[in-house]
């Protein structure tokens, strides 16, 4: 048939691999329908045809509707984004559903509650996401390095060129069941706050007594007996045998530890066994060993399998270690190292004190009583002769200005005189006023005939009438 979107590009359907296969074998002639001419053999119109190859019946995709694409290449060139739509209904349409297995990697929840994620195995890899709404259902916490198998549809990001895989559903494979009911069994308890920091406290730096839960006959007790053999040779070690594999032995790790507790038998507790399967390092993993754990009044170390290896016990003690010899190093101190270390820091701190003591007395030698006279006098007597010198120049200084502010007094007193009206009345001047507008007469023409005039001299006052 042809595109509707794309014109001179036909997506064909074949019903089955085999006519697939003679569909487009090299000597092949197909017609594109609507064109009317074949596109194979000489014709001059002659199209290159690019399929997809043909998929196993085994995939959920019916056999009727695999497409193919010709891409006709007398056609005009298809843009990119023409180029990708035409990618994207080839997946989107011809995978509507699909089964993937492989290892999760780059696992990436977003803030808006989906997670994006990667599915690998040893020779591709595909990016993945699923959305909130379905993450809700999945039972588990997917984590980097879980082999998932997810069922979804593809779907291509056009901006960027992609595709990846919309999962519908997800679920743990190979002991995907086992995990399941851990992850479960670990949500619970973690909800109750068993498994809270809080909770958790130091372990004691120098036991006198370490109480090992374990299996008698393991390697990991011996592990333990020698560490501390060799690191605290005088602590003493209290071994709790109980079953660590099978039917029951969950019941003996947890019975152990509470006797422990009740008895006051150790001053820190290591909970723990060699390496082994998933199945075998389960009973450390049950409820009531990770309740007894968290109940424990002693400090509890937990060492269960080797580094790799874990089980719900480790999250409820108060301290975990890679190993039970790393367990045993952890819960007793280096006492012979701490010893060599006390005394050390006793040298240093005799060695600084004595450094400081004689630089105390190389410092106060000069300060003896002669010297501290001496010392005394050379300091204070230039003081003293610059104090003389300063009050003498002071009292000078005083006088010198008392002297000039006297004779400054004595020459304004005189200018004041000397400018008085008075004097100038004494030597027999006389202030004329006119008596009607009380103004100063200071000229002849200021008068006028018959004017009253007040004549005032130094003593006393003359009255006139001008003609």
């Amino acid at each position: 048939m042809l595109s509707r979107k794309h014109p001179g590009v036909a997506i064909a359907k074949c019903a089955t691999d085999e006519e697939m296969r003679e569909d487009f074998s090299p000597r092949s002639t197909l017609r594109v329908a609507g064109t009317g001419r074949p596109q194979g053999g000489k014709d001059k119109h002659r199209r290159q045809v690019a399929f997809l190859p043909p998929l196993s019946s085994s995939l959920l995709l019916s056999p009727a509707t695999r497409p193919c694409i010709l891409f006709p290449m007398d056609s005009p060139k298809l843009t990119v984004s023409e180029l990708t739509d035409l990618i994207r209904r080839s997946l989107e349409e011809g995978f509507p559903s699909v089964t993937v297995e492989g290892e999760m990697s780059n696992c990436r929840p977003a803030s808006s509650g989906h997670l994006y994620f990667s599915l690998k195995d040893a020779g591709a890899k595909i990016d993945a996401v699923m959305f909130k709404g379905r993450l809700r259902a999945i039972g588990f916490e997917p984590k980097d390095g879980m082999l998932l198998r997810v069922r979804g549809s593809l779907s291509v990001y056009a901006p960027r060129g992609s595709y990846s895989i919309v999962c519908d559903e997800m679920e743990m494979a190979g002991s995907g069941d086992i995990l399941a009911m851990l992850e479960r069994r670990k949500r619970a308890l973690a909800e109750e706050g068993l498994f809270d920091e809080a909770r958790k406290r130091p372990l004691p730096r120098f036991p006198a007594r370490v109480g090992v839960v374990s299996s008698p006959t393991g390697a990991a007790v011996r592990d333990i007996l020698n560490v501390l053999a060799r690191r605290a040779a005088g602590v003493s070690v209290v071994v709790l045998p109980a079953a660590v594999q099978g039917a029951g032995a969950a019941a003996a790790i947890a019975r152990r530890i509470e006797q422990a507790n009740r008895w006051n038998l150790a001053d820190v507790l290591i909970v723990g066994r060699g390496g082994g399967s998933l199945e075998d390092l389960l009973p450390f993993s049950e409820e009531a060993v990770v309740r007894a754990v968290a109940a424990s009044e002693i400090p509890v170390v937990s060492a269960v399998g080797h580094e790799i290896d874990w089980a719900l016990c480790d999250f409820a003690a108060d301290l975990r270690a890679p190993t039970p010899s790393a367990a045993a190093e952890l819960a007793s101190g280096d006492r012979a190292r701490a010893l060599d270390a006390i005394r050390g820091a006793a040298r240093d701190l005799a060695g600084i004190m004595r450094g400081r003591l004689d630089r105390a007395r190389l410092l106060l030698r000069p300060f003896g009583a002669d010297d501290m006279e001496y010392r005394f006098r050379a300091i204070l007597q230039p003081r003293l002769v610059r104090f003389d010198d300063a009050k003498e120049a002071l009292l000078e200084g005083m006088g010198d200005l008392a002297a000039a502010l006297r004779r400054r007094l004595e020459l304004a007193v005189a200018v004041l005189e000397a400018g008085s009206p008075l004097a100038v009345m004494e030597r027999g001047f006389s202030v004329v006023v006119n008596e009607s507008t009380g103004a100063v007469v200071r000229r002849a023409s200021d008068v006028q005939t018959g004017d009253r005039l007040g004549i005032r001299p130094l003593e006393g006052t003359v009255s006139a009438v001008a003609e």
